[in-house]
């Protein structure tokens, strides 16, 4: 493996759950493999631009969470999405010990993905523990604001998630 490859490695391992976490928020379950994709992509190729002034995670998540803002489906792949996703789904169901978590978990992010996409990338950003400071920072709004707009998204999560409980 060449040293930058390696470097790079070692440089975004410790955020792969994050980014992770992102790929699942913004993509539908057959989609979250090619954003995963995609997320590390813009990371490899912003690495360059990191110049120190914050924190790798900063970085990292101020190049992920614009990349998903942007991020579209591709319809052409439209059918290959649908077996996927059934296949997957079929998988969650034959892992009883874990079913009824994996639900849970399944309706929140879907949840989740109702959100506008900036509210999305609070929440993400709230739910990994980010500072009201770095999040105004990586999305140019006041922590006041940030603040607002978490209260707002969580209050509309709970309603979602209660609208999905109710149709089960």
């Amino acid at each position: 493996m060449p040293e930058a490859d390696h470097d790079f490695a070692g440089w975004i391992t410790p955020h792969l759950n994050r980014l992770a976490r992102i790929s699942r928020a913004f993509a539908a379950p057959a989609d979250q493999h090619d954003l995963m994709q995609e997320l590390l992509i813009s990371v490899w190729k912003a690495r360059p631009a990191f110049r120190g002034e914050a924190s790798p995670a900063t970085f990292i998540y101020r190049v992920a969470h614009n990349r998903a803002l942007t991020w579209k489906r591709r319809d052409t792949l439209m059918g290959l999405r649908f077996f996927n996703a059934r296949h997957e789904l079929a998988d969650v169901a034959a892992d009883t010990c874990r079913e009824f978590d994996q639900q849970r978990l399944d309706r929140l992010y879907t949840a989740i993905r109702q959100l506008a996409p900036v509210d999305r990338s609070l929440m993400l950003l709230s739910l990994d523990g980010v500072a009201y400071a770095d999040m105004s920072a990586l999305h140019g709004l006041s922590e006041n604001t940030i603040g607002v707009r978490l209260s707002r998204a969580r209050a509309r999560l709970v309603a979602i998630v209660g609208e999905m409980s109710d149709g089960f």
